[in-house]
């Protein structure tokens, strides 16, 4: 590769990106542009900025990106119903393609010809980055420390950040008990402490959540509106998307809801074991899918669902910007066209249960459905129905009765 002349670095302003930082410049001998990007990590981002000064940047990109976060890219993800493995949410994959699609941008913006970032060579993160800004800007280059240097662990972290006059936080002079990362959609928890699958997490971790045991008494009910597939409103409240996460975030929260622990499969070929809160996420899920449920067709609800796994895949392993994503978004999008309406849920101890939801576009009809007594459904009608369905199964019993 070409040596490259001008970097924008994806920047959190902690001591893995600050040494990378330094590392640019007298490794590699480029200058460097910071970009730290606000998408709810609830971290003040000023110290990153002073930091970067501090070492010499004069470019320095800080910008807030929760309202884009959430509009362009987790609701669009939450209208799939994405869920990787069953289970997870997408929190951290989903704010990747974001923060690449900005680099990229920087990047024409500065005259930069390369991107960096502070992804490992084990994660998935990397793949997440480089593949967007592939997508976005074909002859971009990257630069990866974690896959070139010799930096391999924490004590020669700390050593060359000495060397370089490097600010150390106290608490990182010691080994923490696990990483972490945070975003308005989730925080993930690993390593350390979390590599062994058998070992519970301390409750002292958690940070968006207080225990089930520990929620209250009495349960909480929360109306969330829908319009066109994307929530609008909270309790009878318009709000913008990110405040509207964020005040899920809230309510779910104190109710314990949205912890999980999960071995998942990652892209590089290992298996992982990570631990999640997702609390105004998982109370999403839960209210869309409600929705979805009076609003949507049997036929285009069940393809949908047999799509699902291919999207969530897809944002797992980076391909937001592909072709075939757009592709299956688009399809998606036309189902939810009249994903309108109203769910009621109740939060107790943990749990995200529905309890009510109601539609302009609902398809469910009492007329159709009561027990009682009706003038619009022959009931006869059933009996041919039945009779051509189990047409093929009695040929093929009638055929094996030959032999």
């Amino acid at each position: 590769m070409a040596k490259a002349r001008k970097v924008v670095l994806a920047y959190s302003g902690g001591l893995d990106t600050s040494i990378i930082l330094r590392w640019l410049q007298v490794e590699k001998n480029c200058e460097v542009v910071t970009f730290t990007a606000d998408i709810g990590q609830g971290e003040e981002l000023e110290p990153a900025r002073k930091k970067a000064e501090l070492l010499g940047i004069k470019e320095i990109y800080i910008e807030d990106l929760k309202e884009e976060f959430v509009r362009d890219f987790v609701f669009p993800m939450f209208r799939a119903n994405a869920l990787y493995e069953g289970v997870y949410l997408l929190g951290t994959s989903i704010a990747r393609p974001l923060i690449a699609k900005r680099l990229v941008e920087i990047a024409n913006e500065t005259g930069a010809d390369t991107i960096s970032h502070g992804a490992t060579g084990k994660g998935n993160d990397q793949v997440r980055f480089e593949l967007t800004a592939y997508a976005l800007k074909p002859d971009i280059k990257v630069i990866a420390p974690w896959r070139e240097w010799d930096l391999t662990s924490r004590s020669s972290l700390i050593a060359y950040a000495e060397q370089h006059q490097i600010p150390i936080p106290t608490d990182k002079r010691g080994e923490a008990p696990y990483s972490m990362d945070a975003n308005l959609m989730h925080i993930s928890y690993e390593g350390k402490a979390l590599e062994d699958p058998w070992t519970e997490p301390s409750d002292e971790m958690f940070r968006l959540t207080v225990s089930p045991e520990k929620a209250p008494n009495t349960p909480e009910y929360v109306e969330i509106e829908f319009e066109k597939g994307d929530a609008v409103a909270v309790n009878g409240v318009k709000l913008s998307p990110a405040n509207l996460l964020a005040k899920l975030n809230e309510i779910g929260g104190r109710h314990g809801v949205g912890r999980l622990d999960l071995v998942e499969n990652r892209y590089v070929g290992m298996k992982s074991r990570g631990v999640y809160e997702t609390p105004g996420g998982t109370v999403l899920h839960v209210a869309h899918r409600a929705i979805e449920s009076i609003t949507l067709d049997r036929e285009a609800m069940h393809l949908k669902e047999e799509l699902m796994p291919r999207y969530a895949k897809l944002v797992y392993t980076g391909y937001w910007f592909a072709p075939e994503r757009e592709m299956l978004q688009a399809a998606i999008d036309q189902t939810q066209l009249r994903v309108n309406g109203t769910v009621r849920l109740k939060l107790f101890k943990g749990l995200a249960s529905v309890v009510g939801r109601k539609s302009p576009n609902s398809l469910y009809r009492m007329d159709y459905v009561t027990f009682e007594e009706d003038s619009v459904y022959n009931q006869f009608d059933a009996e041919g129905f039945i009779k051509l369905n189990a047409l093929r199964l009695r040929l093929g019993k009638m055929a094996q009765m030959k032999k």
